[in-house]
């Protein structure tokens, strides 16, 4: 990652000193602008971030976050006093890690090169931090978003939708969690540990912020038109769906083992109330093919529900969300050996029960089998044991992984 220049504070790059007198005196925030040939509005962006400092009285500097750009962006915001850092890496949750990296206060604003937020605001955030909050979030509903300024099914669907989406699966509690002007301090941000690198970088930010326990707040901004002269880097449909698609599998307890239980426990209902004769419903009569049916259903279910802990389990392997209380206690208490044995004993079950109808339609010579419900009933059981044998195998073997072992006799 390579640096140009070093300024802060509305410092002049025509000021030689400006350097060794701000590296004495570290800055109280750190603005970062992620950037993408965005020549035509980043040096407003600079100058508005730098005028809230002088006005406020605040030590700041302004780093931006370039991407790759090929329009001059770097050398306009160096001249306009900002500090450029050169994200090797396209995307832009790997611009805003290189600026974050390279901050050198405990507070950073991020906010878009394209004007579309006021950087005037950063006292704001920063007065936020200063009361005690580690993530001070950006709100457009509550403040205004101009017209022009955000498409109609941005702010009518996609943005309320997704924002409660993250409200119901994470218990984020707030009213605009897309907002690209937040605050944050530079600590809760390196406990997030974030790995995505594209627009979903936002949503993994909120997600991970409330997973954490992060002191977090909102404040009113303003949306204005942004005056960038050319198509956004968003993408309304693709990107939209990069956001849902991570929630969903963020949170598999409701994308996996939710559906997963419903489906089973539907499947194990209608065998059992097939099981002792046909059910009249109205005018239909349900019998063996809908007893099939409800077996089908409850090995799915099955099946989602342990691939739902495989997703859980190789997230908290892999450090992607280590804030699963729950998950730990029960991978500490519940060993493999726990998975094989009660996959054995329902695997067995189901055979000896299969075993003896099998015993008794041979003694008859093999003639019509009149026990179909029995079969079923008993091979149901016999596939969910060898599920749960062969899925407990696989679960150990996701614990494993460089520094942890899941399910290890006894806890750390």
């Amino acid at each position: 990652m390579a640096e140009k220049n070093l300024t802060g504070t509305g410092a002049s790059p025509s000021q030689p000193d400006a350097p060794v007198r701000l590296a004495a005196i570290a800055p109280e925030v750190s603005v970062v602008i992620p950037c993408l040939n965005e020549a035509r509005s980043l040096a407003l962006c600079v100058d508005k971030a730098i005028e809230s400092f002088h006005k406020s009285g605040i030590r700041g500097e302004v780093i931006v976050a370039d991407n790759g750009s090929t329009d001059g962006s770097q050398e306009i915001a160096i001249e306009h006093g900002a500090r450029v850092v050169n994200a090797e890496l396209r995307g832009y949750g790997h611009a805003l890690r290189a600026g974050i990296d390279a901050a050198q206060a405990p507070f950073i604003v991020m906010g878009d090169a394209d004007d579309s937020y006021d950087f005037r605001d950063v006292p704001r955030f920063l007065a936020k931090w200063r009361e005690g909050y580690e993530v001070v979030m950006g709100n457009r509903f509550k403040g205004e978003i101009k017209p022009g300024a955000m498409p109609w099914m941005h702010q009518h669907v996609g943005n309320p939708v997704l924002s409660g989406i993250l409200n119901l699966f994470f218990r984020t509690n707030l009213g605009d969690a897309h907002c690209g002007m937040r605050g944050f301090t530079k600590d809760a941000f390196a406990r997030m540990d974030l790995r995505t690198t594209g627009m979903e970088f936002a949503s993994e930010f909120v997600i991970k912020a409330a997973k954490l326990g992060a002191r977090r707040t909102e404040i009113p901004v303003i949306l204005w038109p942004d005056k960038r002269g050319r198509p956004p880097h968003l993408r309304s449909f693709p990107d939209g769906w990069r956001h849902l698609r991570f929630m969903l599998l963020y949170a598999p307890n409701w994308l996996f083992i939710g559906p997963g239980v419903v489906l089973a426990l539907l499947g194990v209902a209608i065998v059992l109330w097939l099981m002792p004769a046909p059910r009249q419903v109205g005018r239909v009569i349900l019998d063996l093919h809908t007893m099939i049916f409800g077996m089908v259903f409850t090995l799915l279910g099955v099946q989602i529900v342990f691939i739902g802990l495989f997703a859980r389990v190789f997230s908290y392997a892999e450090h992607f969300n280590r804030g699963q209380q729950s998950l730990e206690r029960a991978l500490y208490s519940v060993q493999l050996e726990h998975g094989l044995l009660a996959g054995a004993a329902i695997a067995f079950i189901g055979f000896f029960g299969n075993a003896r109808i099998f015993y008794y339609w041979a003694a008859e010579g093999f003639g019509p089998l009149h026990q179909v419900r029995y079969v079923i009933f008993w091979s149901l059981w016999l596939f969910v044991g060898v599920q749960i044998l062969f899925s407990s195998i696989f679960l150990s073997m996701l614990g494993i992984s460089r520094d942890t072992f899941i399910g290890a006799y006894g806890k750390k």
